[in-house]
């Protein structure tokens, strides 16, 4: 196998950057540095679901899959970059239904709304973002991705209170990958190898991961 190209599509985790609006600031701490320790090491802290991560069913059901306990199968493998232009919050069936290949059944795929492009402590950014719509539920258990991968901070709008999306489709074994970047970088429809490892958190609902996206030969 050749790899032609690698894209990171990770955010970078940094002190205070936008997180979901009711989650504690990420901040990292030099706590060693080289020229009094002799090494340079940091504190961190944050929320597991914090900069681009991955959502377990544990997340939203009680007895769900943990984080560590996640399949690297699902974690790893074909998938491709769907671009929708949502109108206003909610990213419909026909936004998913128009763009659908048949190829597209069961493999990993990555929603391009182009709001990474918006990143800012701004309020729209934070609670304004595009998500899925409740009539996107029924058509995804049908087409079986593996995992669904979104550039805003949640998978379903700030206002879906309820979870409803996540609670529909995680106990179908659907895991989310939320606040991805770079998204521009994949060309819509073209297969790719995706790569979402999130850190190996015992019993967790969810943890930060890098997420790539390879182009093979």
């Amino acid at each position: 196998m050749g790899i032609r190209a690698i894209h990171d599509l990770s955010v970078t985790l940094e002190t205070y950057m936008p997180a979901w609006p009711t989650n504690p600031l990420v901040n990292i701490v030099p706590v060693g540095t080289a020229a009094r320790d002799g090494y340079n090491v940091e504190s961190y802290f944050s929320v597991t679901h914090s900069g681009t991560h991955i959502d377990a069913p544990y997340h939203m059901l009680e007895k769900g899959t943990t984080v560590d306990n996640l399949s690297l199968s699902q974690l790893v493998g074909e998938g491709y970059c769907i671009k929708v232009n949502p109108r206003g919050e909610e990213i419909g069936v026909s936004d998913i239904e128009n763009k659908w290949k048949a190829e597209y059944d069961g493999k990993i795929i990555l929603l391009n709304t182009g709001w990474y492009k918006k990143r800012g402590y701004t309020k729209e950014f934070q609670f304004d973002f595009p998500g899925l719509s409740t009539d996107t539920i029924d058509f995804f258990i049908s087409h079986k991705p593996k995992m669904i991968g979104i550039d805003t901070l949640g998978i379903e709008p700030y206002s879906h209170k309820d979870f409803r999306v996540h609670k529909a489709l995680l106990p179908h074994g659907i895991v989310f990958i939320e606040d991805l970047t770079n998204l521009d970088a994949l060309v819509e429809g073209r297969k790719y190898l995706i790569v979402a490892l999130p850190l190996k958190i015992k019993n967790g609902s969810g943890a930060m991961a890098r997420v790539i996206a390879l182009e093979e030969d």
